[in-house]
């Protein structure tokens, strides 16, 4: 069996991506995508030595320096200085996760035809890919406007033999890794730093990797919530069709009918109540999560276009017989998604969190912290703690980052999106949230407990047995950062169908 996709025009999308990572698939540009890329760089050579007017980026200075011409015999090293002056990222490394998703995204954009690229020079970012020749990229440094111009650069030093790798589980100079495979380095032609360098793959490696997340863990976040509803003895009723199909948004009613399924068979939920309603946080789960499932539905849209789009710049159009400057590196329709998955995912927290806090504070013959012998057991009140601090900073994380904007490039660049700042944002929101998943189902697995001998469906009676095998139940006291850690890893291993 092949187990290699082709970069082509064919739409990519958010599964197809998953598939690709999970599978561990290797790459292979496709006779079109070759062809496409050959004749848009053919063309380009064949424009340079037909012309000598100014083309902005191709023999130009950049940003403010637009209009300084460029010899042609210095267009290769004006190439060259875009990459290595660009290179100055700093902070946290990016996971590698996400660099080898800028990777695939990189490629798949300067396949299309219209970015003036060597062949070559594809190839190469494929053979990077395919034998895991990740290189460092960092966090900090792009505006989100002109392109994620700090990050690519870090991405496309190793092609001319510079910057740092990550290869066979260390950290090398990309020459070593070049020497290794008997690689010569790249030597960039007119536009090809541009075609590198502009583009949107830092924001979109994010966003990606935070949406393949945010599916999962939006299910978990059900999934949790129904069980911390038969931890509580809630009410079956808010969850009832005729409820939402009179505010019939996809979100609410897809949450409805899930939790209705999720607690099929309960004899928890079934059992006759002596309360008449719930705490919002248990009656509103199909508004509040709904909600945030339709926010990630639209930035799974925005994202979708946007990994199937080119944006570097100038772009190249062959039939029409132009090179047009525009701006199609400008970050503003990911910033906005970012923010808004990120508010989104926060949300999911933030009700989360109260929903843990109901659980332990001794209502419905619950225990007080949900351990027997408080007082001599502080059980589960501190891991609460927790999920607030952890919920609060997610409301701070969750401020826009897209509201701001500041001047660069000598005033050449005067709006800016602030994409990427956006999206180490929103990823650090997706992470908490996990966390805020967990420290629940610690507590609404430990909750169902004490409404034994009843049962909850056989759904979720087999989801607790599997994650009893990873964290026990709570008798007395023990270090519960453990726990947390153990239920993390039970969810990110949790495959949702």
């Amino acid at each position: 069996m092949d187990n290699t996709h082709y970069i082509s025009t064919e739409i990519l999308s958010l599964e197809t991506l998953k598939e690709i990572i999970s599978n561990q698939k290797l790459l292979a540009l496709s006779d079109e995508a070759k062809v496409n890329i050959q004749k848009c760089r053919d063309y380009l050579d064949a424009k340079m030595g037909s012309n000598s007017k100014p083309i902005y980026g191709i023999n130009t200075g950049f940003g403010s320096l637009c209009n300084v011409k460029i010899s042609n015999k210095n267009l290769s090293k004006l190439q060259e200085n875009l990459v290595k002056s660009h290179a100055c990222g700093t902070g946290e490394e990016v996971p590698r996760e996400i660099v080898k998703l800028m990777l695939l995204l990189k490629i798949q954009s300067l396949s299309y035809g219209h970015s003036g690229i060597q062949l070559q020079t594809v190839e190469r970012l494929v053979d990077f890919y395919n034998n895991d020749v990740l290189p460092i990229v960092y966090t900090q440094g792009s505006l989100g406007a002109s392109g994620d111009l700090a990050p690519l650069a870090h991405l496309s030093l190793p092609l001319l033999g510079e910057g740092e790798v990550f290869f066979e589980g260390k950290k090398v100079h990309s020459s070593e890794v070049l020497k290794h495979f008997n690689w010569k380095p790249i030597v960039l032609q007119s536009k090809e730093g541009l075609a590198l360098l502009n583009g949107t793959q830092f924001m979109s490696a994010y966003g990606v990797h935070i949406l393949m997340k945010a599916c999962q863990f939006s299910y978990l976040a059900d999934l949790i919530g129904t069980i911390s509803l038969e931890g509580f003895d809630g009410r079956i009723e808010p969850f009832h069709e005729l409820i939402h199909s009179i505010r019939p948004h996809k979100g609410q009613i897809v949450t409805a009918n899930r939790v209705t399924q999720f607690l099929k068979g309960s004899k928890i939920i079934s059992q006759v109540k002596k309360h008449v309603q719930d705490p919002y946080s248990f009656r509103c789960i199909p508004q509040v999560h709904g909600a945030s499932k339709d926010a990630i539905d639209y930035v799974k849209n925005v994202f979708k276009t946007e990994i199937n789009s080119v944006t570097d710049n100038p772009n190249i159009f062959i039939d029409t017989d132009e090179i047009i400057s525009g701006g199609n590196f400008h970050g503003q329709p990911l910033a906005l998604a970012l923010d808004f998955i990120a508010i989104a995912l926060a949300e999911l927290g933030s009700i989360s969190e109260r929903r843990t806090f109901q659980l332990i504070s001794g209502l419905r013959n619950l225990p007080a912290f949900l351990v027997d012998n408080p007082g001599l057991n502080s059980g589960l009140m501190i891991p609460q703690y927790t999920a607030a601090s952890i919920a609060s900073q997610n409301k701070q994380l969750a401020t826009p980052a897209s509201v701001d904007s500041i001047v660069s490039s000598n005033g050449q660049e005067d709006h800016v999106s602030m994409g990427a700042n956006a999206a180490t944002k929103a990823l650090r929101v997706m992470e908490n949230l996990e966390r805020i998943l967990s420290i629940e189902l610690m507590n609404a697995s430990q909750a169902i407990e004490f409404r034994r001998p009843l049962v909850s469906s056989d759904f979720i009676e087999k989801f607790l047995k599997s994650y009893r095998m990873v964290v026990p139940f709570v008798k007395e006291d023990r270090i519960f950062h453990y726990d947390i850690d153990k239920t993390l890893g039970f969810l990110n291993s949790f495959q949702v169908e």
